[in-house]
């Protein structure tokens, strides 16, 4: 399953930014996996911080493979010990284990999520330990599938900026800049700025200042 996204929200891209809509022609359509499931999106998340893709997909697998489906009532039947050994921290498996407890108990209403505006969603989610505003936009983006996301906590994103407009340093005023000018297709813009800064465009380089050695 992949990100969804249509005609009308690249046009309406090319139109407010020409940049960005000569990148958007050179490089397609692009198909972003997404995860449809809330609860199991949010462990996913979880594992996922400070370490390499290929950890993150060992662990992940390692955990389904355990627990069959990561569901809240399939988290608490697993001890801390018994998620740690799958290859996160045992801090991460206390995050996990706490935010399943919360959802299995109703402290926690994983599904309210959907009708509340971006900023309570970014709210609730980063009251849970282990989920700041980053990996609640991330969350946001990979499984809600909300359309108007634009991280500035996102290294990658500010990197496909320097790039795409050849500025030295994303500041937040400029930041902001962007984002107003990419609404109500924020999501949408932030794909093609992380296909930019993965290299998708080979001419293209990053114009941030060289550290001194």
């Amino acid at each position: 399953m992949y990100f969804e996204y249509g005609t009308e929200a690249t046009e309406s891209l090319k139109k407010r930014d020409r940049l960005l809509g000569e990148a958007i022609n050179k490089i397609g359509h692009i198909n972003r996996e997404v995860d449809s499931d809330l609860f199991s999106s949010v462990v996913h998340h979880i594992i996922s911080q400070q370490i390499s893709s290929t950890a993150q997909a060992t662990v992940w697998k390692r955990v389904s493979d355990k627990l069959g489906a990561v569901k809240a009532d399939t988290v608490c039947l697993c001890s801390r010990e018994e998620l740690q050994s799958c290859g996160m921290t045992f801090k991460k498996a206390d995050y996990i284990k706490e935010f399943a407890a919360k959802v299995k108990s109703g402290q926690f209403d994983i599904e309210s999520l959907y009708d509340m505006s971006d900023e309570d969603v970014i709210r609730e989610l980063s009251s849970l330990n282990g989920i700041g505003v980053w990996t609640a936009e991330m969350i946001m983006t990979f499984c809600m599938q909300r359309p108007d996301i634009v991280s500035y906590g996102d290294l990658a994103i500010h990197r496909g900026m320097r790039m795409l407009y050849h500025h030295r340093k994303i500041d937040k005023k400029l930041f902001a800049k962007y984002a107003r000018r990419y609404s109500p297709y924020g999501t949408v813009a932030s794909l093609y700025l992380w296909a930019i800064a993965g290299g998708a465009i080979p001419e293209m380089r990053d114009y941030a200042p060289k550290k001194q050695k």
